[in-house]
């Protein structure tokens, strides 16, 4: 019994702890797996490829799917609790890189959904000890988080916007102009308004083209408005992070992180150790 729970526990060791030699080793060649599978699907989806190789491929992805398989099932074997692996994000992430290989058995265009397995190389942080820079993404979270009824109002605007333009160039140009309906109007607005310009519908009228003209001023004023929402909440959140002590002479309460003087008095911020 106590060699089982030890062989057990050099288990967990090797798949959980990727800061051991043997357990750095095992993802290493978990992520040259999975990067193989990955290959192999893209392969898949060139027809030239398929056409001549189809059963080979497939034979190669369900080893991979094998090896995922048995992967998980020694996660679960090895975890000390099974079910918070099973629901945690990794555990959800390697689940959903066996499933499509099962789901291709019935329907054949599921083996491309295991392009989804890219969503494993995540585990490259954990490996390569890259954990303290997604500290980072906290700020990209922290301004979404701020900047998020503001991009509300900004996309219901657009919305009114291109509904307005929509239903304008409908009534104006009509359907022998290519605006057979006010959803066709509202796709052209919004192809318009983002200057991307597709020209499979284009005015033809006078009055129409004074209107995409100034959708199309529009479009280059608007464009900024959430870039610049969200720039500034990356700032305060970044602002945010600043050391909060109080300078003993000029009292400033907020510096630069780190920070060992006051940067408006120069005045040492910590007494001094004897």
């Amino acid at each position: 019994m106590d060699s089982n729970n030890d062989w057990r526990q050099r288990l967990y060791v090797m798949v959980f702890q990727s800061d051991t030699v043997a357990g750095r080793r095992f993802d290493g060649i978990l992520l040259l797996i999975i990067l193989a599978s990955l290959v192999i699907v893209m392969l898949d989806s060139i027809d030239q490829v398929h056409q001549n190789y189809a059963d080979v491929l497939a034979y190669i992805e369900w080893g991979f799917t094998l090896i995922f398989l048995i992967e998980y099932g020694l996660r679960l074997y090895c975890s000390p609790k099974p079910l918070r692996y099973a629901f945690s994000f990794y555990g959800l992430v390697d689940l959903l890189a066996i499933v499509p290989g099962i789901l291709a058995l019935y329907y054949s265009d599921a083996q491309y959904l295991l392009i989804i397995r890219i969503i494993r190389m995540l585990r490259i942080f954990r490996v390569l000890k890259l954990s303290p820079y997604l500290k980072q993404a906290n700020y990209l979270m922290a301004a979404l988080r701020g900047s998020k009824q503001k991009i509300v109002v900004f996309l219901v605007s657009v919305c009114t916007l291109v509904t307005v333009f929509g239903t304008l160039m409908y009534v104006i140009e009509g359907p022998e102009h290519g605006f057979t309906s006010i959803p066709k109007g509202i796709y052209w607005a919004i192809v318009t308004l983002t200057t991307v310009g597709f020209g499979d519908i284009v005015p033809k009228t006078p009055l129409g083209q004074v209107i995409s003209s100034l959708v199309m001023i529009t479009g280059y004023s608007i464009i900024a408005v959430p870039t610049g929402i969200f720039t500034a909440e990356l700032a305060n959140a970044m602002r945010g992070d600043a050391l909060q002590t109080d300078c003993p002479v000029c009292k400033k309460n907020s510096h630069e992180p780190n920070a060992a003087f006051c940067s408006r008095c120069g005045n040492g911020l910590f007494k001094k150790v004897e």
